[in-house]
């Protein structure tokens, strides 16, 4: 659980110049919208990417065909490669990454409704965190970007940057 508040956090990346960008499938852009709501944030966020089909996140992001058809498009694998691949196009220090299944359909026994994966690109670092939401379509894609900035509270305190 994350200790600083969205707010903090994107305060923080704007005070240390650190640019950051989003790859977004199930939360369809909340993440970037989070971090647009704090002002000041146009001198750390100049784009984000909703790559919702297979196709836009191997096309936009670079997400191997074969990491999709090895690990499918709802996991870690494609979560950090989403991440490196918008840090990648974008030419920012940081990047955030979402996939995964906000239900109310399309959960499997293997990937229920819930089931999501996040990425945090710091440079050259990736970390990946799987988290199984509840509630409604609403409910998960909020908890997911919750999740996600903790994420990135995470990587920023192990690179000793936070």
């Amino acid at each position: 659980m994350m200790n600083k508040s969205i707010e903090e956090i994107v305060e923080f990346l704007i005070d240390k110049k650190l640019t950051i960008t989003t790859a977004e499938s199930c939360t369809g852009g909340l993440i970037a919208s989070a971090i647009v709501d704090i002002p000041g944030v146009s001198e750390i966020f100049h784009e984000g990417y909703v790559t919702y089909s297979n196709d836009a996140k191997e096309r936009l992001l670079g997400v191997a065909p074969k990491t999709i058809s090895d690990h499918g498009v709802v996991s870690s694998q494609t979560a950090a490669e989403m991440a490196t691949g918008a840090a990648r196009t974008a030419h920012t220090t940081i990047a955030l990454s979402s996939t995964g299944v906000a239900g109310p359909d399309g959960g499997t026994k293997e990937h229920p409704v819930g089931d999501v994966y996040l990425g945090c690109c710091y440079n050259d670092s990736v970390l990946t965190h799987h988290m199984l939401g509840c509630g409604s379509r609403t409910e998960i894609r909020q908890q997911a970007v919750a999740a996600a900035f903790s994420l990135l509270e995470k990587m920023l305190t192990e690179e000793k940057i936070l």
